[in-house]
């Protein structure tokens, strides 16, 4: 553990707003606790920052005892980059102001707010921005990876709606970004990842949903696997306007529309969102019933924030995890073969394969408009997730996972993948996951705002060389 000179530490204490936290103190390791269970790392100093003034006084502080650096948002980044061992963790969980302007259909909100806190706030006044499918995860990291969730076929990514940021810079500036200001950060951040800077505030445009939307989930088992995800390809591609789809190889949940007989099931599910007409959905829910009879089904009338709340208990606070990350351009039976080959190999019953479909909205954004590194056309972000309780399970699907992964790469439009989707940052798979181009004029703009690499736990883009 790095020693630190008590003095400068007592500042520190003294000039932070919100709170810091060494060890020994009571809080301490609940402050460096993040949501991947396995991850347990010793920071010399974690700063909970509540302003920021708070985050330039805590980069000041690092930079005067040479520590490293990580940033913490909502902590749920598989690969632990919210910690790290000896460093300054900055701390944005003290940031959670949110504030709504219903008649301008915008919202600004702290670094350290949450999908479930934003999506509760906004939907005060029946508006929401596109945000994931975990409500416990964080906006800030989320956002600045790109951000895609139930929204996304209606309304883009969570960074196609971000509209302007303020953030402190590795030298201690604050600045707002936005399309006037500062324009090449801004377009840096919207799926650049947390390489430029600490984002204090996020501000988004906001879009009328719900307060209802129509939720299908259809659930077939392991040997109709085939079939099912055909069926699912048929019925994303004539999906109307106004709804959206998520497919997920996963266990049934012992919740109480499961039949008992089928609790922890290894099967296949395609979940349906309406959004917009209900009688669309109704009838996307009768063709999958006409394609293949599930085992079991819901299909009901539920609140959007419970929408997004949906899949938490999926992703349990603690979970030991690793993940990784393809994009397909669809189905095709050869990537059908692969997923069915290699479900049933998993052993953890929390392990699972949930899988994005990128249309509608998302295709409408020029490829060039923001950093994110996905192609723009319709595509499949396929994530394959090993979790478990135990590390010995753990490390069993950790290794089927990179099998999988390996299996589905030759077919894949980028093997980079998604970066929110990365647990280890070769440095290969992010230059991969941004292209050529885009990684170049990321790693431009990362040498004026970052020339050090001071924020390097991340998908790093290293700065640009002379």
């Amino acid at each position: 553990m790095t020693s630190l000179a008590a003095q400068p530490l007592s500042t520190l204490r003294a000039t932070l707003t919100g709170a810091v936290f060494t060890a020994g103190d009571p809080s301490y390791d609940t402050a460096r606790g993040v949501w991947n269970g396995q991850i347990d790392r010793m920071p010399a100093v974690i700063a909970r920052c509540a302003t920021p003034s708070d985050v330039v006084a805590a980069l000041e502080f690092a930079r005067g005892n040479h520590l490293d650096i990580a940033v913490r948002g909502g902590g749920h980044n598989f690969g632990g980059a919210a910690v790290l061992d000896d460093g300054l963790v900055v701390d944005t969980s003290g940031l959670r102001k949110i504030t709504v302007d219903p008649a301008a259909r915008t919202a600004r909100c702290g670094g350290g707010v949450t999908w479930a806190e934003l999506d509760a706030a906004t939907q005060a006044h029946g508006l929401a921005v596109p945000g994931g499918t975990i409500s416990h995860t964080g906006v800030g990291g989320l956002t600045l990876g790109g951000g895609f969730g139930w929204l996304t076929a209606l309304h883009g990514l969570s960074c196609d709606n971000l509209r302007s940021a303020e953030l402190v810079t590795a030298d201690g500036r604050v600045l707002r970004t936005s399309a006037g200001e500062h324009p090449d950060l801004y377009w840096a951040l919207r799926g650049g990842g947390g390489n430029f800077g600490v984002v204090t505030e996020f501000e988004f445009q906001l879009h009328e949903v719900g307060p209802l939307v129509q939720l299908g989930l259809f659930f077939w088992a392991l040997d109709d696997g085939a079939e099912a995800l055909r069926l699912s390809r048929e019925i994303i591609d004539e999906l109307p306007a106004g709804m959206s789809a998520l497919v997920a190889a996963l266990n049934a949940p012992p919740a109480p529309f499961v039949p008992t007989e089928h609790h922890f099931r290894p099967g296949y599910a395609l979940i349906l969102v309406g959004f917009a007409d209900a009688d669309d959905h109704a009838a996307a829910a009768a063709a999958v019933r006409d394609g293949l009879a599930p085992l079991f089904e819901l299909v009901t009338p539920i609140p959007y924030t419970e929408l997004q709340k949906m899949l938490d208990e999926s992703a349990p606070w603690g979970t030991l995890a690793y993940e990784k990350a393809v994009y397909v351009d669809g189905f095709s039976d050869e990537v059908i073969d692969v997923i069915t080959e290699f479900v049933p190999q998993k052993t953890s019953p929390m392990s699972l394969m949930p899988i994005f479909p990128l249309t509608g909205a998302f295709t409408e954004v020029d490829a060039d408009a923001t950093a994110f590194g996905g192609p723009r056309r319709p595509t499949l972000a396929m994530n394959i997730g090993a979790l478990a309780m135990d590390m010995a399970t753990l490390e069993t699907d950790r290794a089927w996972v990179r099998r999988f992964w390996e299996r589905l790469v030759p077919h894949a439009a980028n093997s980079g993948g998604y970066v929110n989707f990365m647990a280890e940052y070769e440095q290969d798979r992010v230059r991969t996951a941004y292209g050529k181009a885009k990684y170049d004029r990321l790693a431009a703009i990362k040498a004026i705002y970052d020339p050090d690499n001071v924020f390097h736990h991340n998908a790093n883009i290293r700065p640009a060389q002379d």
